[in-house]
């Protein structure tokens, strides 16, 4: 049987006694009725991950003690997806969660032409990938950066394969076809109503090649979670 799996984001090195926080520590004891002796596995999302058992359960603080503790090698894929924030928040939680899943290594949320402004609520995206990085029995967390205008991204992008994905006329190569796996990597994806053709020319002109995703128009948040897979999966 799997020992359930929690996100603490201190692990010293040398970790030998750890408390798991308040919400962390009532998951523990309240819902999942784990005991003293009873074991369970930490990750701090930055490689690290740690078996260890319960040496006090307490749904405010629980004393665990480390049994083992490893340095686990980065298992995410060299993939960025850059895309757009969404009119409507929870689309974009969802994208956020199956991308964080299949292992991309960054999302960087643009801030376009057409894109409809939300509050960015970092924290709640912060838990999102989380829950995420140990459903998918991760230790290393998926990069969820600040919001960044398109226009000054694009120019700053240091990426050796680079991908921008829209729907105008013209030829679009087929990403499947293009994407070297092992090497550093990022694709952009647009609004709804796709990028300008301002925003394309830019991109074009910054090293990025116009993919396709398949013959269907997808949403946003669809077309982010495809380019994931065909870009992380073999």
């Amino acid at each position: 049987m799997e020992l359930p799996f929690f996100y603490l984001a201190e692990i010293p090195p040398a970790a030998k006694e750890l408390v798991l926080p308040e919400e962390t520590s009532k998951h523990v004891v309240s819902v999942l009725r784990m005991q003293d002796g009873d074991k369970l596995q930490l990750t701090n999302g930055q490689g690290t991950l740690v078996r260890a058992i319960i040496q006090k359960a307490h749904k405010k603080s629980c004393i665990l003690n480390a049994i083992e503790v490893l340095q686990t090698a980065d298992c995410r894929k060299p993939v960025t997806l850059a895309i757009s924030l969404l009119k409507n928040p929870s689309r974009f939680e969802w994208m956020l969660e199956k991308a964080t899943e299949i292992g991309v290594r960054a999302i960087i949320p643009l801030l376009c032409d057409r894109t409809e402004r939300q509050h960015f609520r970092s924290e709640r995206l912060r838990g999102i990938v989380i829950s995420a990085m140990l459903q998918s029995k991760q230790a290393w967390m998926t990069e969820i950066c600040e919001p960044v205008k398109f226009g000054e991204f694009v120019a700053s992008v240091s990426h050796t394969q680079r991908y921008i994905a829209h729907c105008l006329p013209g030829s679009h190569s087929n990403l499947t076809e293009m994407h070297d796996h092992e090497t550093d990597s990022i694709i952009l994806i647009g609004p709804e109503g796709d990028f300008t053709e301002s925003e394309i020319g830019a991109g074009m002109q910054n090293g990025f090649k116009a993919v396709s995703l398949g013959k269907n128009r997808l949403r946003t948040e669809t077309a982010g979670v495809v380019a994931a897979a065909l870009m992380c999966i073999r």
